[in-house]
């Protein structure tokens, strides 16, 4: 018999091309946030939740321990969860706000503190023996190993919905001989999942499910899902920090701005782990190593051209503040309300801070008129934004990043029509996909193995370089100035070189 130590993150479907990213992730994954933002009951449906428990204790090892008895005696995909508290109030808290993602709660090691709390959930809760665990929790098990995604049918969103039907979401554990690193928390509250906006923390966990799938397959980097109830800032920093010790690291995801600031900003000073929100910054050096790339192309220097982005939230504030960073002189940052400007009314502390950085001048214009002359666009705010006048009135040969997902803010057939010299998106199914998916494996892995304990400006910097050069020379083109999502050396060079420059 094996002597199990730890347990790892696996897919349900290996994700070795294009097509199946394409349903793991986007753009086919909106299509079950939609189905569950309809229908809560369908997330354990699509979704692991079914088979998945939550074990909290106070120790870590112990939890790990009842985690694998439970995934090797009954197939439960179980987590380990280690609460830093011994207040009542405290494990509630925590409890009634993890709730979207399990099945049931184990908490037979701390039966006699729990077992006095009353919950506000409608999952079970072990606080007392029973006669049959999965019973009890009502889990099951569902794998698909030797699935064949050409027998999926339909349009890519279709068959996305048929793989997570049949799968049971895409992702479960495996228990392993050797002791692993703790697991990152992929942590949403679901009040900016894709481009549909707040539809809650059950509607999130598809994403969540996807971006751990790309962590497994791509890093060798075990994560879990972790979808909040609660969308008050301070509860979501007051249970990460409850929470931390049962983590490597906190990967935050679909958090509106401004919550997402004050809760990254609280966490980085408050943990001894590295934080890093993946909306704001895997996005931000992805467009840069894209932009940088096109302008290559172009032949152009990123001091000298006009950057207009629209979209000031979370990807949008941290791309600006990356390219400012990196010698972007002339760049415009637009939201809802027009160009962003020093003193404006609707501005936050946020805004008012990247006004300064990005509109010193003060112009105020709407997107119509401030993209008038401009040489790059980078949409990261909702699809079918940019119009044909708008790409018409931007600089000779212009460079569109239509980023927004699942629809874009200009199809690129139509930026092409239009005149676009170079035209991205976010999605695997264009050519010049722009995603996350590019950054976050690779620098995560190199972070924890590195033992970086804070994610700077100069390591997102340094990341986008590197992936920027690993587009051939004699490749790098129109139609390919990123490398493919699913190119294993892109992780091992940016993992490589956090290594080498920032241990």
């Amino acid at each position: 018999m094996p002597q199990f130590q730890g347990f790892k993150v696996i897919t349900k479907i290996p994700v070795d091309s294009k097509e199946v990213l394409s349903l793991v992730y986007t753009p086919g994954v909106g299509s079950s946030c939609l189905k569950i933002s309809e229908n809560p009951e369908l997330a354990m449906v699509l979704t692991n939740k079914l088979n998945s428990v939550a074990v909290i204790a106070f120790d870590y090892e112990a939890a790990l321990k009842r985690a694998m008895f439970l995934k090797s005696a009954l197939m439960i995909d179980a987590y380990p969860l280690c609460i830093c508290s011994d207040e009542k109030a405290d494990l509630k808290l925590v409890v009634d706000n993890i709730e979207p993602n399990y099945c049931g709660i184990d908490m037979s090691l701390i039966a006699d503190f729990a077992k006095e709390v009353e919950f506000d959930v409608k999952i079970p809760v072990l606080t007392a023996p029973v006669a049959d665990l999965r019973d009890f929790f009502g889990a099951i098990s569902r794998n698909i190993f030797k699935f064949d995604p050409s027998k999926l049918h339909g349009t890519t969103n279709e068959k996305s919905l048929e793989l997570h039907e049949l799968a049971g979401g895409v992702i479960e554990t495996e228990l392993t001989e050797e002791k692993r690193r703790k697991p990152l928390a992929v942590i949403s509250d679901g009040t900016s999942v894709l481009g549909f906006g707040n539809i809650g923390a059950l509607a999130s966990i598809p994403v969540l499910e996807g971006k751990i799938a790309l962590y497994s397959e791509l890093a060798d980097v075990d994560a879990i899902p972790l979808a909040l109830k609660t969308q008050n800032p301070d509860e979501i920093i007051k249970i990460t920090q409850l929470l931390a010790d049962s983590f490597a690291g906190i990967h935050l995801e679909d958090i509106a701005a401004p919550n997402c600031f004050k809760i990254e900003n609280t966490l980085i000073e408050s943990l001894k782990i590295p934080v890093f929100h993946d909306d704001q910054h895997g996005s931000a050096i992805i467009v840069l190593a894209g932009l940088l790339n096109s302008l290559i192309l172009e032949k152009k220097e990123l001091q000298e051209v006009k950057i207009v982005i629209n979209g000031a939230g979370a990807a949008g504030s941290a791309t600006a503040r990356l390219l400012v960073f990196a010698g972007a002189k002339n760049l415009k940052l637009c939201d809802i309300d027009g160009a962003v400007y020093p003193n404006r009314p609707e501005n936050d502390e946020n805004l008012e801070e990247l006004a300064k950085l990005t509109n010193p001048d003060g112009q105020k214009a709407s997107l119509a008129e401030i993209i008038k002359g401009a040489d790059i666009f980078i949409g990261l705010s909702k699809g079918n934004v940019l119009t044909d006048e708008m790409v018409l009135s931007m600089a000779e040969n212009p460079v569109i990043f239509a980023l927004a997902n699942p629809v874009p803010e200009i199809m690129p057939e139509k930026a092409e029509h239009d005149g676009a010299y170079i035209v991205a998106t976010g999605r695997s199914d264009f050519p010049n996909q722009i995603n996350n998916s590019l950054a976050f494996p690779g620098l995560y892995k190199g972070v924890l193995d590195a033992g970086v304990k804070r994610i700077t400006d100069e390591i997102k910097l340094h990341c986008a370089l590197t992936i920027a050069s690993l587009v051939p020379k004699d490749e790098l083109s129109r139609e390919k100035i990123v490398p493919d999502g699913l190119d294993r050396q892109v992780t091992i060079s940016v993992a490589q070189m956090i290594e080498e420059s920032f241990k």
